[in-house]
């Protein structure tokens, strides 16, 4: 994927995946977190990876997409923060391998209202997860030039060719 005006390519050669970030977004440190990037003006607005040993090959030993969909909104509606939750797309991609990728709602008590745009893959016994969260508002919905970019960060979440 070629990288827009607005996106940097951040590759992460220790733990074996790449994605495309916002430039103006900072790095910052996060228990819990392999990487995450916020946006300076507002930090609730962030990117982030995850990175767990798992004991599966691939994600569909796992299940389809819409069953790992299912569980995803099941977690989120157990937090008790979560006043509502969503799914408002699944779909699966190819990229090293299979890549699952998820756009969800949530209103919560802490933030309001989020878009989550959510990808995972497994690669060399290990789980990756990217969620890419932006708030948003009945009264100031997610811009379509920002929908544009998030999706472009959504998309370019891969795990490093096995060399």
């Amino acid at each position: 994927m070629a990288e827009s005006e607005d996106l940097q390519r951040y590759t992460d050669s220790k733990d074996g995946f790449t994605l495309l970030v916002p430039y103006s977004w900072t790095k910052v440190e996060k228990a819990g977190a392999n990487v995450l990037f916020e946006e300076p003006e507002k930090r609730s607005n962030n990117i982030g990876v995850v990175v767990s040993p798992v004991r599966i090959k691939s994600l569909e030993d796992f299940g389809t997409p819409q069953f790992v969909a299912d569980k995803l909104i099941n977690a989120e509606k157990r937090k008790e923060s979560t006043n509502e939750a969503e799914v408002v797309s699944v779909g699966e991609r190819l990229g090293q391998g299979q890549v699952y990728e998820f756009e969800y709602k949530i209103d919560s008590t802490r933030g309001g209202i989020k878009r989550v745009f959510s990808a995972a893959f497994v690669s060399s016994k290990k789980l990756y997860i990217l969620n890419v969260v932006h708030s948003e508002s009945p009264e100031n919905p997610l811009a379509s030039s920002t929908r544009v970019l998030l999706e472009q960060v959504l998309h370019s979440f891969d795990a490093l060719p096995l060399t």
